[in-house]
């Protein structure tokens, strides 16, 4: 199982929130690029990055924190937050990022979503974020009443590279992920599923490996000392 460890950005800043709730933020390095390289230098070999400035605005924001994390790291970086035009894409790709997350605008128009990845074969990755299991937008501040499972099967027939999947009841908050949520998404799709949210120690990170979960975003944890980075990236190598 592949590990990405994230970097929420808001402000500039390397923060984390519970539930997506912008009142309850953490800030862990006023200098996004100190996180960035300390998880290189113990092994990482992605990030995951979060305009959170970009997702409440509808656009990408943070591009100067970007542009310095991906020189600063020197490892693919896959970011989402606020990317919902073609425009956006060629943005973030101008940033230096390897993969695009695009969560809202697959909502509002999937046929779109469809076409962005054949023009970025492997590069466009599906930002599902659920609650409850209906998709929620507008960085988590509105919920739809489409299920997260059959978004994803309207676009799969595209090549991307995955969808993320985050279940915002658990992220942020050291429970554990949604093993239920993430199995339904699996079954429904064809595409490796991303697991985001949740994860607070390493038997919890092992056991998404055991499911057969093709990756796993993991940021409070990390951050919080409840999981050595060291360690879990030892799921990597380990067969499902």
């Amino acid at each position: 199982m592949i590990i990405y460890p994230a970097i929420d950005l808001l402000g500039g800043r390397c923060v984390r929130l519970v539930q997506g709730d912008y009142a309850r933020e953490t800030v862990f390095a006023a200098d996004p690029t100190q996180p960035a390289r300390a998880w290189v230098e113990q092994g990482a070999d992605r990030l995951h990055l979060v305009d959170l400035d970009g997702a409440k605005a509808g656009h990408p924001v943070n591009g100067d924190a970007v542009r310095r994390i991906v020189e600063a790291a020197g490892v693919p970086c896959q970011l989402g937050g606020g990317i919902r035009t073609e425009a956006d894409l060629e943005t973030v790709f101008g940033w230096g990022v390897r993969w695009a997350v695009i969560g809202t605008r697959a909502l509002q128009d999937p046929a779109w979503v469809r076409a962005m990845a054949e023009k970025y074969p492997d590069r466009v990755v599906l930002g599902l974020d659920a609650r409850n299991g209906f998709v929620a937008t507008d960085g988590w501040l509105n919920t739809s009443t489409t299920l997260a499972t059959e978004l994803a099967k309207l676009v799969e027939s595209a090549p991307l590279a995955a969808v993320v999947y985050t279940d915002i009841a658990t992220d942020g908050m050291m429970q554990g992920p949604n093993y239920e949520a993430l199995a339904q998404m699996r079954a429904a799709t064809r595409l490796p599923v991303i697991a985001s949210g949740g994860v607070s120690d390493f038997a919890q990170a092992e056991r998404l490996a055991a499911s057969g979960t093709y990756a796993a975003i993991i940021g409070r944890a990390l951050y919080e000392g409840a999981i050595k980075l060291p360690d879990v990236l030892k799921l990597r190598d380990r067969p499902a």
